[in-house]
């Protein structure tokens, strides 16, 4: 899939709500794992709402955070002062746009949840481009399929399937191919594209997922707002009907409001030039 840079347009306020973490050790693991220690560059591609660079700005010395969508990096820049995060500069551009950005030598070039939406060998042959010598390309996402479930707290899981039926009848048939399993295995995926690339392969590690999030009726109406499938403006007049549908299902679903909401655990895929 390639981005549309339309695709998430009037959904980072709800991104920023909505989405769960990813999992706690992220920081520490990226600290180990590529030997950051405070110096050097990192450039965040696809960044949001600023997720990333709330999380690993701390790691480097300066964060570069890249994205198409300017109310993405309106928000991202709002929440990172708020959080007292000051070494990001924000750059309103594609990730096929990098070579042309002036950004200098990095030590880290990230993705969240960003990858499969771009050009991806032109792309990776443009990081490792980038990089400096044992940099390293690091393919961030929260993966369920094939992960152990661990325990939850008691809560119902959030009703994915109705939820998706729900969108189809509002939006028609033609969303239904952007809420199949079409993400299942994208780490096989990126590894396969990776090896096409001068990076010559790559290795995939996990950081447990965070399996204590409680989610109330809010927050998972945010999340799928925040989805390019089921963005705000997609519904145009029909909207607040769809709202109000969507959370009577989902109270339907638990009396209580709140619902266990395990995103999986964190996935690493982690490229580095030699």
């Amino acid at each position: 899939m390639e981005f549309d840079p339309q695709a998430f347009q009037g959904t980072a306020e709800y991104y920023a709500i909505g989405r769960p973490p990813y999992s706690d050790q992220l920081v520490d693991i990226m600290s180990r794992e590529l030997s950051l220690n405070g110096t050097g560059q990192l450039l965040d591609v696809g960044c949001g709402p600023g997720v990333l660079e709330l999380e690993l700005a701390r790691l480097v010395r300066q964060t570069v955070a890249l994205d198409p969508e300017a109310g993405m990096l309106r928000e991202g820049q709002r929440r990172c002062l708020r959080a007292g995060v000051e070494n990001v500069r924000w750059i309103q551009g594609a990730a096929e746009d990098i070579p042309t950005l002036g950004v200098g030598p990095c030590r880290v070039v990230t993705f969240g949840q960003s990858f499969h939406r771009v050009r991806q060998l032109e792309v990776a042959e443009s990081v490792y481009d980038l990089l400096e010598p044992g940099g390293s390309l690091v393919l961030i996402s929260n993966e369920v399929d094939g992960r152990p479930l661990p325990d939850g707290p008691g809560y119902p899981d959030i009703p994915r399937a109705a939820v998706r039926e729900l969108i189809v009848a509002y939006l028609g048939e033609g969303t239904r191919q952007y809420l199949g399993p079409w993400l299942q295995g994208l780490a096989t995926k990126f590894e396969n594209t990776l090896m096409q690339t001068r990076f010559g392969g790559s290795r995939t590690i996990y950081a447990p997922g965070r399996s204590d999030l409680i989610s109330d009726v809010d927050t998972v109406v945010a999340n799928y707002y925040s989805m390019s499938y089921s963005a705000p403006r997609l519904f145009g007049d029909r909207r607040v009907e769809f709202e109000d549908d969507l959370r009577r299902l989902l109270c339907e679903h638990s009396p209580t409001g709140l619902f266990w909401d395990w995103p999986g655990d964190t996935e690493l895929v982690i490229a580095t030039k030699p």
